[in-house]
C-alpha cells in the first residue's frame, strides 16, 4: 500500500517520506504523543481527547478498539481510532492508504468514519480499494462552534435527563438515531445502545424536555466532552412539535448546559439540512471546518 501512497507524498514536502514510516496499533506509553497530536486542533479531535480523558491511556480497550498510529522515524504524525467507528485524529489524506491497510488487516467491521473531511474521504477511498462498501456518504457537515452567549433566550424547560425517565428518553435517542442514519440502533440488540444512552444519562450528559405527560419534547446529549470542548449530538424534536419555532430555544439552552462543563461548544450539521444550519448561525454557532461522514 506504501506504493500507492508514495506518488501524492513525493508530491508534498511538508509530509513524511515513506521511506521512514512505520504503522502499528499504540499502546500505553503512546499516551502522551497522542494527546499532543490531538491537542493540535481540540475542537476537530475531541473525539479522541475525550477518550484519553476517560481511559487514561492510549492502549486499546477491553473490548479490542484500538488507534492506528503512523510515525516518522519513530514520530507520531498521525492516527485513527478504530473501533465500531474509524476516526482520524491529524491525519494527513496522503497517509490514508496505510491506515486502511492497517484497518482492514484487522478484520473489523466499521459502522462508519468520521472526522476531517479530507482525511475521511482520503480513507474511504482507500478502503473502496479492498472491498469496504458505504450505503452513504456525506461529505461536507459544516463543523460548528460557539463561545459565549447564545444570541437567543434558552428555554427553561430543558433540564438533566433522568434515569427515572430512561424508558421515555431511550426512544426517542432510538428514534433520531433511525431518522439519521436510516435504520434501528437495535438491530444487533438493544444492550449496546441502551448502556450508551444510560451512560449519558449517569454522566449528566443527557439533556431533554417531557412535556406534563413525560412525552419527551425535545433531547440533545453531550456525545463527546473534555475540559475544553463539548461536542453536541444526537439533537431531537418530537416531530408533533416541530415547526413552532421552539429548536432555537432548547439548543440556547443545550449551550448553557454544555458551558457549565467547558467553554467552548461543538457540532457538526449535514450542509443539506438548511433549516437545522440557520438556526444553529440564530443561536450564535459559526463554522470552523468541514467534517464527512461514510456510513458502512
Amino acid at each position: 500500500m506504501l506504493s500507492r501512497v508514495a506518488p501524492w507524498l513525493a508530491s508534498r514536502r511538508d509530509v513524511p517520506d515513506p521511506a521512514g514510516l512505520s504503522v502499528r496499533t499504540l499502546d500505553g506509553q503512546d499516551t502522551e504523543a497522542l494527546t499532543l497530536l490531538a491537542q493540535q486542533d481540540r475542537v476537530a479531535n475531541v473525539f479522541i481527547l475525550a477518550h484519553l480523558r476517560a481511559a487514561g491511556t492510549a492502549a486499546p480497550t477491553s473490548g479490542g478498539a484500538g488507534i492506528i498510529g503512523v510515525f516518522d522515524d519513530g514520530i507520531l504524525v498521525g492516527a485513527c481510532w478504530a473501533g465500531a467507528n474509524l476516526v482520524p485524529v491529524q491525519l494527513d489524506p496522503a497517509l490514508a492508504g496505510v491506515v486502511a491497510a492497517a484497518a482492514n488487516r484487522s478484520g473489523r467491521r466499521y459502522a462508519s468514519a468520521f472526522g476531517p473531511a479530507e482525511a475521511v474521504l482520503a480513507l474511504y477511498a482507500e478502503l473502496m480499494d479492498v472491498g469496504h462498501r458505504a450505503h452513504e456518504v456525506r461529505e461536507d457537515q459544516p463543523l460548528m462552534v460557539i463561545e459565549g452567549a447564545p444570541g437567543v433566550e434558552p428555554d427553561p424547560r430543558l433540564g438533566l435527563g433522568s434515569l427515572s425517565d430512561f424508558d421515555r428518553i431511550l426512544p426517542a435517542c432510538a428514534a433520531m438515531f433511525e431518522e439519521e442514519v436510516g435504520y434501528s440502533p437495535f438491530l444487533g440488540g438493544r444492550e449496546f445502545y441502551s448502556r450508551r444512552v444510560e451512560g449519558l444519562i449517569r454522566q449528566g450528559h443527557s439533556l431533554v424536555h417531557l412535556n406534563e405527560s413525560r412525552e419527551v419534547v425535545f433531547k440533545a446529549e453531550l456525545g463527546a466532552v473534555t475540559e475544553d470542548v463539548t461536542q453536541v449530538q444526537g439533537v431531537w424534536m418530537n416531530p408533533l412539535y416541530r415547526g413552532q419555532g421552539l429548536s432555537a430555544g432548547y439548543m440556547a439552552a443545550v449551550v448553557k448546559e454544555a458551558q457549565k462543563v467547558a467553554p467552548i461548544t461543538s457540532l457538526y450539521v449535514n450542509c443539506f439540512n438548511l433549516r437545522a444550519r440557520s438556526m444553529y448561525e440564530r443561536v450564535g454557532f459559526r463554522q470552523v471546518g468541514t467534517f464527512a461522514t461514510v456510513l458502512f
